[in-house]
């Protein structure tokens, strides 16, 4: 299992990149606190004939900036608050889920040195993925942006242990619109893994997941007055999340902006 002192760093470096850092120029900040409903799809529900998909709420902290030298982004969940020290909750149990990432620009180009740390904690069970490479950042005048990035993708997890597991190809964007005097977004993350490695493939049913996994979310946001922020996201994965199927959820969002 990851110890604590792991678990504590990658928490940390999800709270560190929703700083500032004081010497740099600052073109950009966002913050926010939101409160959220996953509702899987009956057919996710019924392929994860293990007992592991069940709907859950959770809170989430998240912030991100840009800077002269390049951005940072980071978020920190807590899933099902309520169920905290019950042992027995099964997939409604208490966990956490915390991510922080980085790009450094690469000179004057639009090309940066990107990492990532992802870590998820069960009861008995948790999970951290690192990711380092390159990405690159895509900004136009009419409100669209889009940053895909590459890297080389190293695991630990309880079950499976500690290494390297292929790579990861993903990318996050946006585009930002007014219709009929409201403010409006769409969003977009998706994370793609290959050539993983047999060591971590093994799913929670015993099923065997491909060398290739899918995941992300498509959002929709409606920018309301008083900091004020609500939408819904399809949520999809396939070939992840310890399930050698196709799955699928909607997430209800209702989030507040500092």
């Amino acid at each position: 299992m990851m110890n604590k002192f792991t678990s504590l760093a990658v928490a940390g470096a999800a709270a560190l990149a929703m700083s500032a850092p004081a010497a740099a120029e600052q073109y950009y900040g966002f913050s926010n606190v939101s409160v959220n409903y996953l509702d899987w799809t009956d057919k996710a529900e019924d392929r994860a004939s293990f007992g592991g998909k069940k709907d859950f709420y959770y809170i989430e902290l998240e912030g991100g900036a840009g800077f002269s030298w390049g951005d940072v982004y980071g978020f920190f969940d807590i899933e099902n608050p309520h169920n905290l020290g019950d042992e027995d909750a099964g997939a409604r149990g208490f966990r956490i889920a915390t991510k922080g990432s980085i790009a450094v620009n690469l000179g004057s180009s639009n090309w940066n040195l990107y990492g990532h740390a992802y870590h998820f904690e069960d009861t008995g069970f948790s999970d951290t993925n690192v990711v380092l490479g390159t990405s690159y950042d895509y900004f136009t005048d009419f409100g669209f942006w889009f940053k895909p990035f590459i890297g080389a993708h190293i695991e630990n997890q309880t079950f499976a242990g500690n290494g390297f597991n292929g790579y990861m190809a993903g990318w996050v964007l946006g585009y930002d619109f007014q219709m009929g005097g409201q403010k409006f977004s769409v969003s977009n993350w998706h994370e793609t893994e290959f050539g993983r490695k047999d060591q971590f493939r093994s799913g929670a049913d015993g099923r065997e997941l491909d060398s290739v996994g899918h995941n992300g979310a498509v959002a929709l946001w409606w920018h309301l007055p008083n900091s004020i922020t609500t939408g819904i996201q399809y949520r999809y994965y396939d070939q992840k999340l310890g399930d050698a199927n196709y799955g699928d959820a909607l997430i209800y969002t209702l989030k507040y902006n500092f």
